[in-house]
């Protein structure tokens, strides 16, 4: 569902309505935990809270990113809206642009955004489509990126669903089938390539059909990888193209937001109310 800037600043027109925006989402609809009255809180003048008429006091900050933070409410909502509307991600340098605040502090709340952006865990199920990507941690020389010298990124893409994508440690057999054992359900359907490393699929109790990629086999009926390799498409000319470098240590969380989004398209709620449904913890 889309959600356009001026609907962002006419919901979000200063700091005390993102505020409200965030007791109601988490707060409006609980009773007070000392005296149990469900409409008895008000908003308290220049502080971040507010009060029941016992006196019992909610700050609907606290738990969440925003807390403590010196940054404006309504920078951290602009943020989370750039990152849940752009396809390809916003990088902090323009959002810096954009926002008029520091290139720390954009790079620190894009951070802590995708962090949000993780998802639940529970697992794939129905028909599932792996694949593996290498990432080079210097733009300039991807062309001539291999195993051996670039970052292993891990996809799990469900057809017409989530993506789940991990960062791990090598493309070997050992660690790409316990990912999939963790991740998706043995009810599931599992395509993938001829690699090496998902021989062992049907062993472990998968339903695992496969395209022979080397002899120029990528369609064969239903059973294809397309979908996980648009993903990767998309998150490389992400990286690549808007983000320009990434260091490894922060790439999963990189992969978090594009995850994010690929699994929300199709979703009825705008991608920027799931992100901050998410944010008390």
């Amino acid at each position: 569902m889309k959600f356009t800037i001026k609907q962002f600043n006419e919901k979000f027109p200063t700091s005390d309505a993102c505020l409200d925006y965030l007791w109601q989402v988490h707060f409006a609809d609980k009773p007070c935990e000392k005296c149990g009255l469900l409409e008895g809180f008000h908003k308290l003048p220049k502080r971040p809270a507010y009060q029941c008429e016992c006196g019992n006091q909610i700050y609907p900050l606290a738990s969440t990113p925003f807390h403590k933070s010196t940054t404006d409410l309504r920078t951290w909502f602009l943020a989370i809206f750039f990152m849940t509307n752009t396809r390809s991600g916003m990088s902090a340098l323009q959002f810096q642009r954009i926002s008029g605040i520091t290139y720390k502090t954009a790079w620190r709340i894009f951070k802590q955004v995708r962090l949000m952006m993780a998802d639940d865990e529970t697992l794939l199920n129905d028909a599932v489509e792996v694949d593996e990507a290498y990432m080079h941690p210097n733009p300039q020389k991807r062309s001539t990126a291999k195993p051996h010298n670039s970052q292993v990124m891990f996809g799990m893409v469900e057809r017409d669903g989530r993506a789940r994508i991990k960062h791990v440690k090598s493309s070997g057999v050992r660690v790409l089938v316990p990912e999939i054992q963790k991740n998706i359900g043995k009810t599931a359907t599992i395509y993938t390539d001829e690699y090496g490393s998902y021989r062992l699929l049907k062993r472990r109790g998968y339903q695992h059909e496969t395209v022979n990629h080397s002899k120029q086999e990528y369609v064969v009926g239903h059973v294809h990888t397309q979908n996980v390799e648009n993903f990767w498409s998309q998150f490389k000319r992400g990286i690549y193209g808007v983000y320009r470098h990434c260091d490894p240590k922060y790439l999963q969380h990189y992969a978090n937001e594009y995850a994010f989004r690929y699994s929300n398209r199709k979703n009825n709620t705008p991608m920027f109310e799931l992100v901050l449904a998410k944010s008390s913890k």
